[in-house]
């Protein structure tokens, strides 16, 4: 387990927020634990609040050698399984995307980082979009390529690509698992063209649900590094050198039987029976909108 200072401001000065409840009885030893589609819920190492800027992070956490270990190591099949739902949720971003920033005319480039097994790349290429990826997981690496998508494996900064070589940056998911989110922004900074835009969802921290929740709040996770708000995510972006352009709330799409999965947090006799039901009466697969009030996205400009 290493101390970390935070990654805002540099202080070393944190008050606890929320004690770990990783054990060695209750945290798994399988790499399963860091898949995209993990419910390990409430299942964390000891988060704590900055006092100088208000940053959450987890402090202390295994060695970046570690997690990324285990990211190169997972294998997660229910994601596959799981693609009506993400491909209507990224066809969503993506619009999103193009309104703020553009159509991709002239053949623009984008990179997506974190794109896992490469859906966004898909559904951006579809628009006429030069999709690239970056992914550290060797199973989502080879799940993309078979699909013929281009997907550099290892992380951005493993990825040694040119200086200003995309117009756009996407960070879909991505920002709350990085082991130094500063460090991937200066990346993100060089790789990006004057003007260049990048684009980052994550959960926040500081919405009345997470607020409301509390300790029982379901994205405090073991994989969860940060815990960002609006307001800290911007202040990390222009400390980097972007200008924050816009903050929205795109939501994203879930089969109705995945959503009754995911409510193993508050009962798994609720969400088995849930899930029972919805298979009865075949609505399992239907892909609904939601909304929730403790996800935001972030469009910010180079220079």
């Amino acid at each position: 387990m290493e101390q970390v200072i935070c990654n805002l401001c540099g202080s070393d000065d944190a008050v606890l927020l929320y004690p770990a409840t990783l054990s060695k009885v209750n945290s798994p030893d399988s790499v399963d634990r860091y898949r995209c589609t993990s419910e390990l819920y409430r299942r964390h190492h000891a988060i704590v609040r900055c006092r100088k800027c208000g940053l959450v992070y987890a402090n202390p956490r295994p060695s970046e050698d570690e997690i990324l270990k285990a990211y190169r190591e997972v294998v997660d099949p229910l994601y596959v399984r799981e693609e009506i739902g993400r491909i209507l949720t990224f066809r969503r971003q993506l619009r999103a995307v193009e309104e703020v920033v553009g159509p991709s005319q002239g053949r623009r480039r984008l990179l997506d980082v974190g794109c896992y097994t490469g859906l966004f790349l898909e559904t951006a290429r579809e628009r006429g979009w030069e999709a690239w990826g970056v992914e550290p997981c060797r199973w989502a690496v080879e799940e993309g390529r078979r699909r013929g998508l281009t997907i550099v494996e290892g992380t951005l900064r493993e990825a040694s690509l040119p200086a200003e070589s995309f117009d756009v940056l996407t960070f879909w998911d991505v920002v709350e698992h990085l082991f130094n989110p500063r460090a991937t922004l200066e990346e993100a900074w060089h790789v990006l063209k004057p003007g260049g835009w990048i684009v980052i969802q994550t959960m926040n921290i500081e919405s009345w649900l997470a607020k409301l929740m509390g300790p029982h709040w379901p994205w405090l996770m073991e994989m969860h590094l940060y815990y960002f708000s609006p307001r800290t995510l911007t202040d990390l972006l222009e400390q980097v050198g972007f200008t924050s352009v816009k903050t929205a709330h795109l939501g994203r799409y879930l089969r109705l039987g995945y959503l009754a999965s995911r409510l193993d947090f508050l009962s798994s006799r609720l969400a088995q029976g849930l899930q029972w039901a919805l298979e009865r009466l075949h609505l399992a697969g239907l892909p609904v909108p939601i909304n929730a009030p403790d996800l935001f996205t972030i469009f910010a400009r180079k220079g």
